[in-house]
């Protein structure tokens, strides 16, 4: 068989490591790919927001089926465009996507399912928000409709830093993302994610991370697309899994098949765990990143037989097979990250991580030039170390990291800390 991978982050990678290691797997296309991905496949210069060039592409080069990695391409149409040229393709359709698409759909899908998830109020216009705000109180998040790349979302605990974002959002700071805003109640609790696999009518647990967001060590400064994560969750277990399946996922699934847009694909619960129980926090309609840097190496079940499984409607032909052994995740970002970064700076010691046992390097932000790896991003890499215990996984990620030489770079020292400090 003959797979495109559509994206270029280190999710991609870690898919393109997953994909290319199936016995179904004849060839491995990956469009844009990075330095990463091309040891797994071959990198295709594509725009893949031109859905006519990725089916031309597929055409070409008789691709038999297509993963999308990233979301924008799935709220863009790519998985329907596919489909109507004949080819198949694992994701959700236009429709479908909009769980991640559109925060006020999502919330609003929630409360009319009965789904547990944090009080909301929808806005378009900063006066209105501003005065819910003040009726509400802080602590209150806000957030951005659309995709926002991982900026959209701000835990405000001053009406000052709510009212800061309120007027960036619906200002014009995220586009079209902004143009709707979500204002919603901040829950309290500890955050998890929850994928499962979903064939449209039924779901099957594919896998928990936790994953850390801040910037910095003790979960201080900005939001981010994600500093590191660990797998599996500490804080979930499987009494909460069920749970979780019955409370959100599987009502989710049946409210969306009711309304004509089945979902195909993974579903990402953001969970946070209350003392009320799961609530949902967000969809995502894709792997995490970098949640699949620590999802992925633990799976011992063929992901691609997996995927066209869910995307045929047989899923019950699929039995997931996971290593005992967690794997931790620590993300080198470019300094000054999420906010502007140089790019550019020479990264070195690649090759001297990977020789550890049970490490793996996935990049994201690189480019190659002139033979050597350079930063071309935020987030750039996330070394992932496995092992017999949480500690030894930790320990061996960190180990990794050491072994990297990119004095430009900065990155978490705390990862999964918080799951070791509970005991």
């Amino acid at each position: 068989m003959r797979v495109l991978l559509i994206g270029s982050g280190g999710r991609e990678h870690a898919l393109a490591r997953s994909l290319a290691a199936s016995p179904l797997c004849e060839a491995l296309y990956i469009a844009p790919g990075n330095p990463g991905t091309a040891r797994h496949g071959t990198n295709l210069a594509l725009d893949i927001s031109d859905h006519p060039a990725v089916i031309a592409a597929c055409r070409a080069r008789a691709v038999d089926f297509v993963v999308v990695g990233p979301e924008a391409p799935l709220v863009a149409g790519l998985v329907d465009d596919l489909a109507a040229a004949g080819i198949r393709a694992f994701g959700p359709s236009r429709a479908a996507a909009q769980l991640e698409g559109s925060k006020s759909f999502t919330k609003e899908l929630a409360r009319d399912l009965g789904v547990p998830t944090a009080a909301f109020r929808r806005f378009t216009e900063a006066v209105a928000a501003k005065a819910y705000l003040r009726e509400r109180g802080v602590p209150i998040v806000v957030k951005a409709d659309g995709l926002a790349a991982g900026k959209g979302v701000v835990v405000a605990d001053t009406v000052a830093e709510a009212e800061s974002a309120i007027d960036a959002m619906l200002g014009g700071a995220l586009g079209r993302a902004g143009a709707e805003i979500v204002l919603e109640e901040r829950l309290v609790g500890r955050e998890a994610s929850f994928f499962a696999l979903c064939d449209g009518a039924h779901a099957l647990p594919f896998g928990t991370a936790e994953d850390h967001k801040r910037a910095f060590d003790g979960d201080g400064g900005p939001n981010t697309g994600g500093m590191g994560a660990f797998s599996p969750a500490s804080v979930l277990d499987p009494a909460l899994e069920e749970e979780v399946l019955d409370r959100i996922i599987r009502p989710t699934l049946g409210g969306m098949l009711a309304r004509g847009a089945p979902f195909v694909g993974i579903l990402y619960a953001g969970l946070m765990i209350t003392a009320e129980g799961p609530q949902l926090i967000e969809y995502n309609v894709r792997f995490g990143d970098p949640e699949a840097q620590v999802l992925l190496p633990r799976l011992r079940t063929d992901l691609l037989a997996a995927m066209i499984a869910a995307t045929d409607g047989v899923l019950d032909e699929v039995r997931p097979d996971w290593s005992d052994f967690p794997a931790v995740a620590v993300v080198l970002a470019s300094r000054g990250y999420p906010g502007p970064v140089e790019t550019g700076s020479v990264i070195g010691g690649l090759d001297a991580a990977e020789a550890l046992d049970h490490v793996t390097v996935f990049q994201a932000g690189t480019a190659e030039r002139g033979g050597e790896i350079v930063a071309a991003g935020g987030r750039v890499l996330a070394v992932t170390g496995l092992g017999p215990s949480l500690a030894e996984a930790r320990a061996r990620a960190y180990e990794g990291v050491a072994r990297i030489d990119w004095p430009e770079s900065f990155h978490r020292r705390d990862i999964a800390s918080r799951a070791l400090d509970a005991g």
